[in-house]
């Protein structure tokens, strides 16, 4: 079968990439069964020929119009696939989907006709929101961090940047490479609207964010970008938790050394 990768070695870096990520997420435990979506705009990738594709399946409804995503290509998980299987055949466990010029819906083009996840829509309103922002990011990241969740199951956690605070004072990277802390969002239904309105708003102050008792949504300027992020946050997570295990509550770093931190590496809060 023809491969939109074939002789494009930046298109097929990318999804390299998507592929090397959805293997991070099942190696952590962070992606049991069908857990969790990755979605990416390829735009930039596209060449002529690939714009030539005819589609290989029907018109899809995105259920929501999306103007800044007028002929934008994205790489999508697939619905019901599993990260363990899209790391090792990423082009049998999503999808490339192109949005037509409604912009309230799209077509399959490659490689096979794989559903995008269900959560598509939620997913390209965070990209149709970035667009409109100017924004450099590209990828948008759902997992389920084990470490991250459970913290969210503690109400003193959940007040505003209370497990920034904690996450961050565990070790100096944390605050280095997630400098915008961790955004959180009350539990609400997965895959509601209201849980992609709230995850949105989130993201306006955030480049992740925690839904309680569920996961985290993460936006990066690539897949590797918002992996890396959700990465110090859970490491710092289970430093906390491994210190509490230990029979004692982490001293962390105090509010005068991340200030410190943040005047010396020019940090954002």
């Amino acid at each position: 079968m023809y491969s939109i990768l074939e002789n494009r070695p930046a298109l097929r870096g990318e999804i390299e990439k998507i592929a090397e990520v959805a293997g991070y997420l099942w190696q952590n435990g962070w992606a049991e069964r069908n857990g969790g979506n990755i979605t990416v705009n390829i735009t930039k990738y596209v060449d002529d020929e690939i714009r030539a594709l005819p589609a290989i399946s029907e018109v899809k409804q995105i259920g929501v119009t999306l103007p800044q995503l007028k002929g934008c290509y994205f790489y999508c998980k697939g619905t019901g696939k599993r990260m363990r299987d899209l790391a090792r055949w990423p082009m049998s466990n999503g999808s490339v989907i192109r949005i037509l010029d409604d912009c309230a819906s799209y077509v399959i083009i490659a490689d096979e006709a794989v559903q995008p996840t269900s959560e598509l829509p939620s997913h390209l309103t965070v990209h149709n929101h970035l667009l409109e922002k100017g924004s450099p990011y590209t990828a948008t990241v759902h997992t389920h961090p084990i470490e991250l969740v459970a913290m969210s199951h503690n109400r003193k956690f959940l007040e505003k940047d209370v497990l920034t605070n904690i996450l961050w004072s565990m070790i100096p990277e944390t605050k280095a490479f997630c400098p915008l802390g961790l955004g959180i969002i009350p539990y609400t239904l997965p895959g509601s609207v209201e849980l992609a309105d709230a995850t949105l708003k989130e993201l306006d102050d955030y480049d992740v964010v925690l839904w309680e008792k569920h996961g985290v949504f993460a936006q990066g300027l690539d897949v590797m970008d918002a992996f890396d992020q959700i990465d110090v946050l859970s490491k710092s997570a289970k430093i906390y938790i491994n210190a509490r295990c230990m029979g004692f509550e982490p001293e962390g770093m105090s509010q005068e050394q991340m200030k410190e931190m943040s005047v010396a590496f020019n940090l954002p809060k």
